[in-house]
């Protein structure tokens, strides 16, 4: 006799695999890959506790729960992020944002004048990009990435959100036009020591590692975003990076000697050194 299963059944079974396989908040992320298998929200299958799936709908279930068991990022299997409030499409083009990254958005909206002008450098997803621009809507926001596929899931995402966003493919300030001013300049770029991308968890290491390997000390693309950063910031502009825990000191060191007024480190919720806060000479 088959089995019959249910979503609170497969649920039930699919919280305790995860949590011995290791998988992170396993009855959160039970839900997700179900809503997705069943194309519904959270809240559906609660409602349809009860109602048995079918076989196609189990198969898909069993498929993402075998890819995710596997290491694949709960993001990537359900093609969705949430990030300062906007639902944005996330896949393997780019990192998955991550809720630290918020204090970048929330920093970089408090030096962004209503009518100002932000660039985003190494944007990914374009998630700062579009919170900014959404945020600020008479600002001119402008992104950049290396990576066209990045950037075309940039686009996506600015589309589906209704952000006006500039897109510009290439290496840091490269595809900038030299005449550009900015009232802010904001970059979560590669920043993890190469000899620390081995011990990552397995899901990290599934992400671009194009977007994560910053080289012998981590500062090799911050290296020279901080040197070709000033000529592009209005006077009293605000450079805001994202940074290894390791870079509290290096980092505004590398920023005044570029020749920026102040850089002060600012921490996250939890505690750890997460921005570094650059003024450019007023």
């Amino acid at each position: 006799m088959t089995e019959t299963w249910t979503p609170l059944k497969l649920l039930a079974w699919t919280q305790g695999y995860f949590s011995r396989t290791g998988v992170d908040a396993p009855r959160l992320t039970a839900e997700l890959l179900l809503a997705r298998a069943l194309g519904c929200d959270r809240v559906r299958l609660y409602l349809d506790f009860d109602k048995p799936l079918g076989p196609e709908e189990l198969a898909r279930y069993r498929e993402l729960v075998k890819r995710r068991g596997e290491g694949e990022p709960t993001a990537y299997l359900t093609g969705a992020k949430e990030f300062y409030g906007h639902a944005l499409r996330v896949d393997a083009r780019a990192l998955i944002p991550r809720p630290e990254t918020e204090l970048l958005v929330e920093t970089a909206l408090a030096a962004l004048p209503d009518e100002g002008a932000a660039l985003d450098l190494c944007t990914g997803s374009g998630c700062v990009a579009v919170a900014l621009a959404l945020a600020r809507p008479r600002a001119r926001v402008t992104a950049v990435d290396l990576s066209a596929e990045a950037l075309q899931l940039a686009r996506e995402n600015a589309e589906g959100l209704g952000a006006q966003v500039t897109l510009l493919e290439g290496d840091l300030f490269a595809p900038v036009p030299a005449e550009a001013r900015f009232d802010v300049v904001t970059a979560n770029a590669p920043y993890v020591p190469t000899g620390e991308l081995a011990g990552l968890a397995r899901e990290l290491r599934r992400e671009p590692r194009l977007a994560l390997d910053g080289g012998p000390d981590g500062l090799a693309v911050l290296r020279r975003l901080v040197r070709d950063a000033p000529p592009f910031l209005r006077p009293g502009g605000a450079l805001l990076l994202e940074m290894h825990e390791s870079h509290a000191t290096p980092l505004p060191a590398l920023c005044r000697e570029a020749g920026f007024a102040s850089a002060e480190v600012r921490r996250d919720l939890a505690g750890l050194p997460r921005l570094v806060v650059a003024r450019a000479m007023g």
